[in-house]
C-alpha cells in the first residue's frame, strides 16, 4: 500500500504507485472514483504528480485496463506455461483462480457494464481465459470439439462463484478442485 509521501518526495510518485493506487481504488470504490482529483487526494499529492505520468484520465484508465489484463491473465498464463507441465496445469489454474480475491475482477466487470473501452478489454480477457482453459483440456486428452464447452462451463463457474453471497456456498476445498479438474479433463466419450 502506498503511504502518504514525505514532504520532499510528496509529488514524486512513480507510475507504478499511481497504477497500484488506481487498482486499489477501483476494487474498493468502483470506476466512479477514478478521477484525477480524488486519486491525488487519496495519495496526498498534487494533480501534477498524476500528469507527470499520464496524459489524461483516459490514458490512466487505459493503463489500468492493460495492467489488469497483464497481471490477471497474460502473466498467469506465462507463469503456468513456464513452471508446470501436463494435466497438473489445469488443476493448478483452477486452484489459483477459485481461491483468489475477486474484488478487482468484479470491479472491472462492473466498470465494463457502462464503459465501451473497459468492455472490450474484459471481453478480450474472457476470450483469452476460455481459450487457455480449452487448450489445457485438449492437452489433457479432451477432444477439440468438447474442449470449448467444458472450458466455457469452468469459466462460467469461476465468474459465478464470486457472485455467491452466502460464504457457505462460495468456497471449495483443494481436494474438490482437484477432483473437478479431473472430471473436466477426462477424454470425451462418443
Amino acid at each position: 500500500m502506498v503511504e502518504a509521501a514525505t514532504d520532499s518526495s510528496k509529488d514524486r510518485l512513480t507510475r507504478e504507485q499511481w497504477i497500484a493506487h488506481g487498482l486499489r481504488t477501483l476494487a474498493r470504490q468502483g470506476a466512479a472514483a477514478l478521477k484525477t482529483g480524488m486519486l491525488a487526494e487519496g495519495l496526498q499529492v498534487s494533480r501534477g504528480s498524476f500528469y507527470w505520468h499520464f496524459e489524461s484520465i483516459a490514458d490512466f484508465r487505459a493503463q489500468l485496463l492493460a495492467t489488469w489484463q497483464e497481471r490477471a491473465t497474460d502473466g498467469v498464463i506465462r507463469e503456468i506455461d513456464s513452471s508446470i507441465t501436463g494435466p497438473a496445469r489445469l488443476t493448478y489454474l483452477m486452484r489459483l483462480a477459485f481461491n483468489e480475491d475477486r474484488s478487482l475482477d468484479r470491479a472491472f466487470r462492473s466498470w465494463a457494464a457502462s464503459d465501451a473501452d473497459a468492455s472490450k478489454v474484459v471481453a478480450t480477457v474472457d476470450a483469452g481465459r476460455v481459450a487457455y482453459i480449452a487448450k489445457l483440456l485438449r492437452e489433457s486428452g479432451v477432444d477439440a470439439k468438447a474442449s470449448m464447452p467444458r472450458a466455457e462451463f469452468i469459466y462460467w463457474a469461476y465468474i459465478g462463484q464470486s457472485s455467491v453471497m452466502n460464504s457457505a456456498h462460495c468456497t471449495i476445498t483443494e481436494a474438490d478442485l482437484g477432483d473437478l479438474s479431473g472430471l473436466f479433463s477426462r477424454p470425451s466419450s462418443d
